[in-house]
């Protein structure tokens, strides 16, 4: 039987966030028929990774796949996560749980915001030209690693084609959207875009809208969400933890 999957997602207060998720759940759960896949939030929604493991536990569940819905791995993915399947699996008795990566980086995630781009109006054009550029707006943390990666994936995804791709983030570590989109003005660029690179809406994400709009940003895309390039990296991520256990966190009581 193949191990079920449990997506878990950080949770917000903003009904937006949660919504998304399932969405994304959705689309996971069509590309693979079959395959169970069910959501799990660290706070503010439910049901909680505890509540979630056990209703699976309760239905015959024995081997679960954790993702961590998460772009980079910051505190959340290297202790939240951990110590709620580690509480988990000590109390039910035979249930094993491997931990799949987080999403991010990936080429996966370059794709889905250029989606997101183009969506808003940019062109192939827009790409070419020498006077458009990108801020990649992440939500922030203040682990060095996850901030590292967020500025390799800006320096990935100008080698895509774009002519300028600054990092920016929208709380724990600077600069802020607005001072990018600034910057890049000053630099001579005409047109600057704004590209969420967050998986759901929330106070984060409308902050990096907020700031994008009071710096005058010319395009400002929505968030990853329910992508199909997100759908299928999920799906990518699950594989890998399934069909090779040794090379990833095993919990098992």
């Amino acid at each position: 039987m193949s191990p079920a999957l449990l997506v878990i997602a950080h949770g917000s207060r903003d009904p937006r966030h949660a919504a998304t998720v399932h969405a994304l759940a959705g689309r996971v759960r069509a590309l693979r028929p079959g395959l169970r896949v069910e959501t799990a939030f660290l706070d503010f929604n439910t049901p909680s990774v505890g509540q979630a493991l056990s209703s699976l536990y309760l239905s015959g569940v024995r081997e679960v796949v954790a993702l961590p819905l998460l772009l980079t791995r910051a505190f959340h993915a290297k202790s939240d996560i951990p110590a709620a399947l580690a509480e988990s699996t000590s109390r039910l008795p035979g249930l094993s749980v491997r931990v799949a990566d987080v999403l991010g980086p990936s080429p996966l995630l370059l794709t889905a915001l250029d989606r997101r781009l183009t969506e808003a109006g940019l062109t192939p054009a827009d790409r070419a030209t020498t006077t458009t550029a990108v801020v990649l707006a992440a939500a922030g943390s203040t682990d060095p690693e996850a901030i590292a990666v967020i500025a390799e994936t800006a320096r990935e995804w100008r080698r895509t084609g774009w002519c300028a791709v600054r990092p920016a983030f929208a709380s724990a570590a600077l600069p802020r959207t607005e001072d990018a989109v600034r910057a890049l003005r000053a630099e001579g660029f005409e047109r600057v875009a704004v590209a969420p690179y967050v998986i759901a809406p929330g106070r984060l994400p409308d902050r990096i809208a907020a700031g994008a709009g009071a710096a005058g940003a010319d395009v400002v895309a929505d968030v990853l969400g329910a992508a199909p390039e997100l759908a299928r990296l999920l799906l990518r991520r699950f594989d890998a933890a399934a069909t090779a256990p040794a090379r990833l966190p095993a919990l098992t009581a």
